[in-house]
């Protein structure tokens, strides 16, 4: 490579330069943020010497956008560079913090220039992993906001409502995320008419919510909860938090009618791609979270040399900082955060059913092991034993994963 790119993108415009191997500046330009700047900028790089058999790197610093699926199809490696990196290479040609997009432009093909090896190009993923990785990525999105707007509507309900977070309650709490509880508040939004509402139109509530099972005895619960006599707010406070409730429900029916859509888009998608079989072949691993994890490691099989590099990448591996004699080992706070939240769910997943898995949960509890660290320990042995059935093309095998130290040692070979 004998010409480096560097791009400094923005809404409306880009700001590109060339260096050569020398670092001397070839051309700088800026170009316009649509068809016509991609042109111009295929025009710039043809000038400087691209083509099909040697094309031209380039940097930037983001990996979505048009510009970035323009370049990437034109099949040249793209390298997207972090910020807070291209941040600190600016600080060894100035020390008064200057900054121009020019500049910025020039410091990001001056990385490829000088520290190409130090960095990974975006990945070549399929077309359908990229599919798989909007959907999954959207669905996991919907969930969050979910759960916000069930934790915005719970606030006001137990300010003035608290009979009826009762009639739901699980185990634990009151998920109003069911389809029941929307459809019993969506007719009783005050307690005043949660008092006065018949057994029947509960029971019509539930069936129309897809529950079929145990109607008679459930309606009942929920008619003794909500007639409970209770504290209650002045008569026109508890009517303007009824309509409080009412605008809230109708958020949460929207991100729950989302939620549902968008994870079986994922899924579907995902059923699709050839690792399903393999990526679901492991214990713990549904279609739901199976597709989550291959949207953020993606199908190119060139992306992480070893296991290590994707153990990093996802968070499971600790990170050793020595200097000196102080040496201290700690989870590592830069990751992928969405792999390790799918991590934290597979690994959870894994410890209720007796088996080699469980057997290493006990033993890292049994050490000291906080709850989280041994679930990062399953997540670390997992995501090892991923990376090989991926690259060998194979489904789990527990006998292989986790062979019995009870076996007989082999015999020796004779001389």
């Amino acid at each position: 490579m004998n010409v480096f790119c560097g791009i400094d993108w923005a809404e409306q415009h880009h700001d590109v330069a060339l260096v050569d191997i020398t670092g001397q500046l070839v051309i700088k330009r800026r170009i316009s943020d649509n068809l016509d700047g991609f042109v111009e900028l295929l025009d710039i790089l043809a000038g400087a010497g691209d083509s099909p058999d040697d094309p031209i790197p380039v940097a930037i610093e983001t990996s979505p956008g048009l510009l970035v699926a323009a370049l990437r199809a034109t099949r040249r490696d793209v390298y997207a560079i972090n910020p807070k990196a291209v941040a600190r290479y600016r600080e060894r040609h100035s020390m008064t913090r200057k900054k121009s997009d020019h500049f910025d432009a020039m410091t990001l093909a001056n990385i490829l220039r000088t520290d190409a090896q130090a960095h990974r190009p975006l990945p070549a993923d399929t077309e359908l992993a990229q599919a798989v990785t909007v959907l999954a990525r959207a669905a996991q999105d919907a969930i969050w906001r979910r759960t916000k707007a069930t934790q915005e509507l719970r606030a006001p309900l137990r300010e003035y409502y608290p009979t009826f977070l009762e009639a739901f309650a699980g185990a634990v709490h009151t998920n109003l995320a069911k389809p029941e509880a929307r459809a019993v508040l969506a007719m009783a939004l005050t307690p005043e008419q949660g008092a006065t509402l018949p057994k029947t139109r509960i029971i019509t509530a539930l069936r129309r919510a897809g529950r079929q099972r145990r109607l008679d005895q459930t309606a009942d619960r929920i008619t003794q909860a909500l007639r409970r006599p209770q504290l209650r707010q002045p008569p026109l406070v508890e009517s303007a938090m009824g309509r409080q409730a009412q605008a809230l429900l109708a958020t949460l029916d929207v991100e729950c009618a989302n939620a549902d859509q968008l994870s079986a888009t994922a899924v579907e998608a995902f059923q699709q791609h050839p690792d399903y079989r393999i990526i679901t072949s492991f214990p713990g691993l549904g279609d739901t979270t199976g597709a989550r994890l291959l949207a953020e490691i993606g199908d190119d099989r060139s992306r992480f040399a070893d296991p290590r590099g994707l153990k990093a990448f996802a968070g499971a591996a600790p990170i050793t900082r020595a200097s000196g004699r102080s040496i201290s080992i700690r989870r590592r706070q830069v990751k992928n955060n969405r792999l390790a939240a799918v991590g934290f769910v597979w690994a959870f997943a894994t410890i209720p059913r007796p088996g080699p898995t469980k057997d290493l949960y006990d033993q890292r509890r049994a050490h000291g092991d906080r709850h989280a660290a041994a679930l990062r320990k399953l997540f670390n042995r997992s995501l090892g034993q991923l990376w090989h059935c991926l690259q060998t093309r194979q489904l789990y095998d527990q006998a292989k994963a986790h062979p019995t130290t009870d076996q007989p040692p082999p015999e020796p070979v004779a001389a």
